[in-house]
């Protein structure tokens, strides 16, 4: 199991800076999630984490090497990324975007392996995508879609994945089977799972530690029941909220003020209501 670290980072696009001399270490074997208001740099964070990004300033650790310096397959062994909504091929089936993952244990002359094949069957098998193996990426669900990219990062068979917004455009339905996927990876596997969401409780249900991004740095990182707090909240989000605990999972829940429709005037008509 690999550690993860960024140094003294400094990343950005130009002339703006995103992200101003951070330092992070990602816990191993658990699940992280980044949370901040939009624009804070969550998903470049992300991205310079998998060397998709060359940091301005400081450098990103993977298992005591800097990452600059590692060779392309060197570093899609030891981990995989989901960039938000990425886009099929036309007419690519399940199987052969499984199949991708597999590039970084090719080289040019090597043939179709059995570790090959079992990897792939594995993925598949994991995100419950075997029946739909030879459908079209293009006719699946969201929801499907969503788990046949998963299934193409797990064929990698990486210790580390990190995803951008993985839930993004689903509906609630296939936000939650999609989060769950990942925790069974993370709870079975022992897979470290690095995320970016915008959902707050979300992020508190699923993740063991969570990292608050907020003016270029690290506002506040921890586990959730120990660092979401209403006064997070409205620093991070600029939000007035209540924290209570979700009364299934007894994980932090934000509840936001705001201007909603106030439907029960007194208990005396919600009463009435729920007995009539």
């Amino acid at each position: 199991m690999q550690t993860l670290t960024a140094n003294d980072l400094t990343l950005g696009y130009g002339e703006d800076i995103i992200i101003d001399d951070l330092n992070i270490t990602i816990p191993k074997g658990e699940i992280t999630v980044f949370i901040g208001g939009n624009g804070c740099g969550k998903s470049t964070l992300l991205r310079s984490l998998a060397r998709l990004l060359k940091p301005k300033g400081g450098d990103v650790v993977l298992d005591g090497a800097d990452i600059a310096k590692m060779g392309t397959k060197e570093v899609a062994k030891k981990l995989s990324i989901l960039p938000q909504s990425p886009v099929t091929p036309e007419g690519l089936t399940v199987m052969e975007l499984v199949k991708q993952g597999r590039h970084p244990y090719r080289g040019f002359l090597k043939s179709w392996s059995k570790e090959d094949e079992n990897a792939v069957h594995h993925a598949l098998e994991a995100t419950n995508m075997l029946d739909l193996k030879d459908r079209s990426v293009d006719s699946l669900s969201g929801g499907q879609r969503q788990r046949a990219w998963i299934a193409m990062t797990l064929a990698q068979e990486t210790d580390t994945i990190l995803l951008d917004e993985p839930t993004t455009y689903l509906d609630m339905t296939h936000q939650i089977d999609v989060l769950d996927l990942l925790f069974e990876l993370n709870e079975k596997d022992g897979r470290t799972v690095v995320m970016v969401l915008h959902d707050l409780n979300l992020a508190c249900r699923y993740a063991h530690h969570i990292v608050a991004i907020k003016d270029k740095k690290v506002f506040a990182q921890g586990k959730p029941e120990e660092i979401v707090t209403c006064n997070l909240v409205h620093e991070v989000f600029q939000m007035k909220c209540d924290v209570t605990f979700d009364p299934m999972f007894g994980t932090p829940m934000c509840i936001p003020h705001g201007k909603g429709r106030c439907i029960f005037a007194n208990r005396t008509e919600q009463s009435a209501l729920q007995t009539s």
